[in-house]
């Protein structure tokens, strides 16, 4: 499918995410998965920063010490610098992505609701996903996040990438997590598949949006929810579109 085909839905949806904003049980969803997951990753902070940092900057020393070895010099103070850095590059992320993982599961089913009742209200329930598949979801998430955080580890010795990589290894996250939760209750598993290799693309922008918005003081912390609901009025749109033609279509 073209590409702008797939993009042109993603502002219309993004409008209409921004309008429920203004329910009360979907700014209540803005707020506890956030506190939540600051409350987890501030508690992990305060305990291991130091061993963190002390661990993160040895090995970074190694590694550019290694890598310069045609050089006599310390890395040790570029090492603690660059340490630091990685490590408040990471947790910004990961506290959004918490929160993230907490509102698929427990957040996504009430925003879909709130979404189909007002906007997608003779859309056929099919019941494609389910709560056990939420949660393997996202643990299949959480698993590509780690191999592509493996598989990415060379690079992030190069500066300029250090803000690169955390943003496309979470766009892929973030849409593997919404997608499905965004179309566990109306799609059926074939709907669901074909929807999901037909606008990859635009659910991949998406996700990369969310992840770019993370780094934007206070507002990144909310930004699940907003971009949640740009993924169930865009997805819940497609699979109405999709449905259209087979109405149509003679009995």
């Amino acid at each position: 499918m073209a590409l702008y085909a797939q993009m042109k839905g993603i502002g219309a949806a993004l409008l209409f995410a921004l309008a429920n904003l203004a329910h009360p049980r979907i700014l209540w969803l803005m707020l506890w998965p956030v506190l939540v997951a600051l409350t987890l990753w501030g508690a992990a902070a305060l305990i291991f920063w130091g061993k963190l940092v002390l661990w993160l900057s040895d090995t970074l020393r190694r590694w550019v010490e290694t890598a310069t070895f045609f050089f006599n010099w310390d890395a040790t103070d570029v090492a603690v610098l660059a340490a630091k850095v990685l490590i408040v590059i990471m947790l910004v992320p990961m506290i959004q992505l918490t929160a993230l993982l907490i509102l698929g599961v427990f957040g996504m089913p009430v925003m879909v609701d709130h979404v189909a009742e007002r906007r997608f209200p003779d859309l056929v329930r099919r019941h494609g996903g389910s709560f056990a598949g939420s949660l393997w979801n996202s643990v299949v998430a959480l698993l590509g996040m780690l191999l592509l955080g493996a598989l990415s580890l060379p690079f992030w010795l190069f500066p300029p990438l250090w803000p690169i990589l955390p943003v496309v290894i979470l766009a892929w996250v973030n849409q593997r997590v919404l997608r499905y939760d965004a179309l566990a209750e109306h799609a059926d598993a074939a709907e669901m598949k074909r929807i999901f290799s037909e606008y990859r693309a635009a659910l991949v922008a998406m996700g990369a949006g969310l992840a770019l918005v993370a780094y934007v003081p206070v507002l990144g912390f909310f930004a699940p929810v907003v971009v949640g609901l740009t993924f169930i009025h865009y997805l819940l749109a497609r699979l109405k579109a999709f449905r259209e033609p087979q109405k149509e279509s003679p009995a």
